[in-house]
């Protein structure tokens, strides 16, 4: 095999690669993935707020407001990661 035909063919194999290395050619995420992630968030956040609730109700011995209070803020911000989410997937 002649010097140059490998050269060349070397060339084009890394080319081949550098452009499979490119951070812009990310694959696209799959839809049940997508789910499970907001899903995730959103169940995540309005259970971390229901504890921090019930803990403070145990503390402070409010039962049930301080739950109630802490779940509407759990859901809010579950909302408020999946739209934020939902924009970044958008870009």
């Amino acid at each position: 095999m002649p010097k140059e035909t490998f050269k060349t063919r070397l060339e084009i194999a890394k080319n081949k690669i550098s452009k499979k290395n490119l951070p812009n050619n990310r694959k696209a995420s799959s839809s049940i993935g997508t789910a499970f992630k907001m899903s995730t968030e959103l169940v995540s956040a309005v259970a971390v707020g229901t504890i921090i609730g019930f803990i403070l109700d145990k503390t402070f011995g409010t039962k049930p407001w301080l739950i109630l209070i802490f779940f509407f803020v759990g859901v809010i911000a579950g909302i408020m990661n999946v739209i934020k989410s939902a924009k970044n997937m958008q870009k």
